[in-house]
């Protein structure tokens, strides 16, 4: 059992009997009223992002969720093929289920794939990740009067913001959390 006092982003809990997904906790204290936990649970099943004041001491059942290393193989349309490295059993997830992550799955990544009662429901990609710029205008110079930044194109299709002398065909490093531009490779 878990109480809101120990929520954190991302943690799974059992309420109302559905899987749900911490995804904002705040801890308040009021004068008149005492100690309230604000929070935004994301329901697994219908995806609804529902925003709940708690007491501090009420009590949750945390989900058990399992994680795996898998390797990304392809995508053939809608549905992602993933093998584990220790049994090479192979798991199709959909694009729904990916959301946006799929900006920066490039073909044979490791991730973490998140299963609660034996089913994927979600990932957690590599911090950083190394893409190569498949499309940019040129930068010019004197453009900006600081450091200036200019759409690109990757290898997976996500379009990104990079410095004006990022080139064409550069390999770049970018934080898969915020999707930005770390470094050049």
């Amino acid at each position: 059992m878990i109480t809101p006092k120990q929520f954190s982003n991302g943690q799974c809990i059992i309420m109302n009997g559905e899987l749900n997904i911490v995804v904002f906790t705040q801890h308040k204290r009021t004068a008149q009223r005492g100690a309230v936990v604000r929070t935004r649970l994301k329901n697994y099943k219908t995806g609804a992002v529902t925003e709940f004041n708690l007491a501090p001491d009420e009590t949750f059942e945390e989900a058990y969720v399992e994680k795996r290393a898998l390797q990304y193989l392809y995508c053939d349309g809608e549905v992602y093929h993933f093998m584990d490295h220790e049994t090479y059993e192979q798991y199709e997830l959909t694009k729904e289920l990916l959301g946006d992550t799929i900006n920066f799955l490039k073909e044979n990544t490791d991730v973490t794939v998140k299963f609660y009662e034996k089913q994927p429901i979600g990932i957690d990609l590599p911090t950083f990740i190394d893409l190569e710029v498949t499309y940019t205008e040129p930068g010019f110079k004197g453009n900006t009067s600081t450091g200036g930044t200019k759409p690109a194109t990757v290898e997976t299709g996500a379009e990104i913001k990079v410095p004006l002398f990022i080139g064409q065909g550069e390999k770049i490093r970018i934080d898969t959390r915020t999707g930005e531009y770390v470094s050049r490779i």
